[in-house]
């Protein structure tokens, strides 16, 4: 079997990249370990940048975000009884976000795939890389049927922070940058409504807590909590009680309580790891780097990755330009360390930490001081929060040269 790119990952990055491609007339074949219902099935983000509600737009899979989406204008940031808005659309001329949950967008874009025919491969095992050093680089991989080989000219690499493909990039040229947070979120969905119309982001003595929703009538609330916690140490009781002590009596005012039909605790962690291309092996989204749910970067950050890998193929491709390659990694993660810098920010100023003194405490007092009577500061958080535009491709001749 032979495609021109082999993606390794049917989540975000690797299912909106093959869309990209089939748009541009490229031909490419999904690899993902696990079955369909598995990937679609889990509990992500849902706070989608302007950038990537675009994406979607162009490619003709926004019908069901367009009519189930819920457009914000602003966000709340609330810290010790006192509550700022931060006006999104005042502030950056008319941006917004969209909350729609990663799960919907995995089953439209699954589902879009069935419609156009888009080979994909579930339950494949032993996915190897070969031969990324040269012009014909393959994938091997096992499936019911036996050991299969695919032919292609690129491998992109979209199969997240446990995958195998970083590892292909050889140690001699891979570098790592980490910053593990020593507390983690555990995170519930209840079908009650919101407690707010808007997501509210709170810093308590007890520490951080979210306010946030899917849709009207289902919300989803997170709470720091310590590392080596429990599941079973959270009944739904003690959760309730301590995300309202968390978020003051204001908001806890509009919180309705209800069972918890999905409970998780999730590790934060700040992750990049670098280059994101190494011979004809490009890496995507989580593949390549990892950030703290603060801020909602994740699923973005993979969607704007696959945007300029996308191009660059397409130039590569079509117009038999290579610039764009070689310069997809320095420009994908001019943005990734944007995204990470606004993620690790929003995170200091929000949580509690063990470690930290009556000067940090202090500090993150004195930010949301100068938060909440700075039109500039907040300026740079809604610009960040809607998503930075694309870095310009440098080094690339221009669209009209390459037209």
């Amino acid at each position: 079997m032979r495609t021109q790119v082999a993606i390794v990952g049917a989540g975000p990055a690797g299912l909106v990249l093959a869309h990209l491609l089939r748009a541009a007339g490229i031909e490419s074949v999904v690899i993902e370990r696990r079955t369909r219902d598995y990937v679609e099935g889990r509990v992500r983000a849902g706070v989608l940048e302007q950038g990537t509600v675009a994406a979607l737009a162009r490619l003709g899979l926004d019908r069901r975000l367009r009519a189930e989406g819920l457009v914000h204008t602003g966000t709340n940031l609330a810290m010790d009884g006192g509550i700022v808005r931060i006006d999104m659309a005042d502030l950056t001329g008319g941006g917004a976000v969209t909350i729609y949950g990663q799960q919907e967008v995995m089953r439209d874009l699954f589902d879009a795939a069935e419609t156009h025919g888009m080979p994909i491969v579930f339950g494949a095992e032993d996915v190897r890389l070969h031969d990324i050093d040269g012009a014909s680089p393959s994938v091997s991989y096992r499936t019911a049927a036996g050991v299969q080989h695919l032919a292609c000219d690129v491998v992109a690499g979209c199969d997240g922070s446990h995958g195998i493909c970083r590892h292909f990039v050889p140690e001699a040229v891979r570098k790592t940058f980490e910053r593990v947070y020593p507390f983690g979120w555990l995170g519930i969905l209840a079908e009650v409504p919101p407690a707010a119309p808007e997501l509210i982001y709170a810093s308590h003595a007890n520490g951080f807590a979210l306010s946030s929703m899917r849709s009207p009538t289902r919300s989803r609330y997170y709470i720091q909590c310590g590392i080596d916690e429990r599941i079973e140490d959270w009944p739904d009781d003690r959760f309730w009680d301590e995300l309202c002590l968390r978020l003051g009596p204001e908001i806890a005012a509009g919180v309705v309580r209800g069972p918890a039909f999905e409970k998780s605790i999730a590790p934060l962690r700040s992750f990049v790891g670098e280059p994101m291309r190494h011979g004809r092996l490009f890496l995507a989204g989580d593949a390549a780097h990892s950030v703290p749910p603060t801020g909602a970067k994740g699923m973005n950050l993979a969607v704007s990755d696959v945007l300029m890998l996308a191009e660059a193929l397409e130039d590569f491709f079509v117009r038999n330009d290579q610039s764009g390659l070689d310069g997809y990694s320095a420009r994908a993660l001019a943005r990734v360390w944007k995204a990470e810098r606004f993620s690790w920010w929003f995170t200091g100023l929000t949580h509690r930490f063990p470690e930290a003194t009556g000067f940090d405490r202090r500090m993150q007092v004195a930010e949301f001081a100068y938060l909440r009577t700075s039109r500039a500061a907040q300026t740079a958080l809604a610009e960040n929060y809607i998503g930075l535009p694309l870095d310009p491709a440098a080094g690339r001749p221009s669209t009209e040269a390459r037209a």
